[in-house]
Parts: structure tokens; C-alpha cells; sequence
């Protein structure tokens, strides 16, 4: 009752789950845009810095089609996933986005930011150099003045932001609080990198039927199976808290209660 048809409050964060062009009509006021994965969702419950960012983001897209199938079982539920790919492919053709200048990056490296150039160049989008940033590696205090100093002077409207999952979520929160001005700050994290090239390509298919930690564990098993063997650890949160905030913890340990499935 009072519950909006395209959203659910998941582990006390409020998950979008509408259609993409309602995200997409959200996002052009402004604000700030998580796209978390299970792998670094099970954290919530200890890591202060990253549930900070997830629970003040103006919106959160259900993107884990694991934490998705998990919820859907537990509360007979029916809602469906956004993928931060389909988002980000429906957001690269807003002529806003498009806009040469409108738009700045924050890429993950040099590499990477050759390969996403080079891919959106081929899809007629021309991102001049002053809007490309690469992000240093940070720390767990994010601190960036340079790129603060810059966003203040150029005053893109959007800031796309494709570094690694639970350091992104926390850099977007530090420009919302940073910022003298509010533009819209989407952390897509790897999904422009399925698209150019620099990570494993993702088919449609793929993406619609659940299955790119599929591809991404056969392009790279040693780095991406341990990571997404962690993932069913978020199972016993969704189990015990629901809609709730779980409690913050000071170890990564989760001590379910009594009747309640063990994490593994």
C-alpha cells in the first residue's frame, strides 16, 4: 500500500525497477546513479564508506540479476532487472549525452580510456580531451580536487563514471557533496568496457537472459570466479533483513539468527 510500482526498498537502499526511459527521465534532473552487484552488495552490512553511497543515491537500478532472482523467490515477488548495459546503451543515444561537451568521463585508466574513445567515436560521439579524466587509484577516503576543480569549470551536465564497483559508488557521492553545482552522475562501472572491448564483449542475449558473470568468468576465470563465489553471501542479508538496512558490523562476518541459512 503507497508502494510505487517501479520501486523496492532492498536491504534499506531504493532500487529503481521500472523501465530504462523512466531511469533515464529521473536522471535528467540531476542526482546521482548506482548500479550495484552482488559481489560488492554483501558488503553493505560492514563497509561504512560504500553503504553510505548506495542509501544517499538518488537512484539505484536493481542490476544483479542475482540479488533479483534472490528477492524474488523470498518475496513472491515479480520485479525485473535493469542492467547497468542496457542503461548505459539507452543513455548513449539521448542527444544531451551525445553532445560534444556535455558529457565527461572518468575512465579507469589509459588503456581503457583508449579502447571506450575509440569505441564511442565509432558511434558518432566525440568526447573532447578536457572531458575525459583518468582516475588515479583511490584510497578508502576518497579525495580528488582536481577533478572537483574541473567539474566546476567545465559544468557538464552529465558525469559518467566506469571505474571498478565499490569505489566508483563512493567517488559519485563525493561529487555530489563537492560539487557547487548538481549534474548527473551515472556509475556504470564496466559496462561501456563490454561494449569497446576492453573487458569481454556481452551479446544482448546474454545480458537479457542473466548471463554476463558467465562471460566475464570464462574471459578471466582467476580474476572474476573468486569474485562472484562471494556473491551467494548476500543471500542470508536479503533472508534476514528484507527491506531493512542490515545492522552496520565492524567484520565482514554475517551471524545469521537461528533458523536462518548459513553464509558460505
Amino acid at each position: 500500500m503507497g508502494k510505487a510500482l517501479d520501486e523496492r526498498q532492498i536491504l534499506g537502499i531504493n532500487f529503481y525497477v521500472g523501465d530504462v526511459q523512466g531511469a533515464i527521465r529521473r536522471m535528467s534532473q540531476g542526482g546521482l546513479l548506482v548500479v550495484p552487484a552482488a559481489p560488492a552488495l554483501k558488503d553493505v552490512a560492514w563497509n561504512e564508506e560504500y553503504r553510505e553511497a548506495l542509501i544517499s543515491a538518488d537512484m539505484a537500478i536493481a542490476d544483479s540479476a542475482f540479488m533479483v532472482l534472490v528477492w524474488n523467490v523470498l518475496q513472491r515477488d515479480l520485479i525485473h532487472r535493469l542492467s547497468g548495459l542496457k542503461y548505459l546503451r539507452a543513455l548513449l543515444l539521448e542527444e544531451d549525452v551525445r553532445h560534444s561537451g556535455n558529457t565527461l568521463w572518468v575512465m579507469a585508466g589509459p588503456a581503457s580510456a583508449t579502447k571506450n574513445l575509440r569505441w564511442l567515436e565509432s558511434q558518432g560521439i566525440e568526447v573532447p580531451t578536457k572531458c575525459v579524466y583518468e582516475a588515479p587509484v583511490y584510497g578508502d577516503k576518497i579525495e580528488d580536487h582536481e577533478l572537483i576543480n574541473r567539474l566546476n569549470k567545465l559544468r557538464p551536465r552529465h558525469v559518467i563514471v566506469t571505474i571498478g564497483g565499490g569505489t566508483q559508488e563512493r567517488l559519485g557521492l563525493y561529487l555530489k557533496q563537492h560539487l557547487d553545482y548538481l549534474p548527473a552522475v551515472h556509475c556504470i562501472g564496466a559496462a561501456i568496457a563490454f561494449l569497446s572491448g576492453d573487458q569481454v564483449k556481452i551479446p544482448l542475449w546474454a545480458d537479457r537472459l542473466y548471463l554476463g558473470w558467465l562471460f566475464r568468468c570464462l574471459s578471466s576465470p582467476r580474476r572474476y570466479i573468486p569474485r562472484y563465489w562471494s556473491a551467494p553471501r548476500l543471500v542470508p542479508l536479503i533472508w534476514r533483513y528484507r527491506d531493512q538496512l542490515p545492522i552496520q558490523r565492524s567484520a565482514e562476518k554475517i551471524v545469521p539468527r537461528a533458523g536462518e541459512p548459513a553464509s558460505r
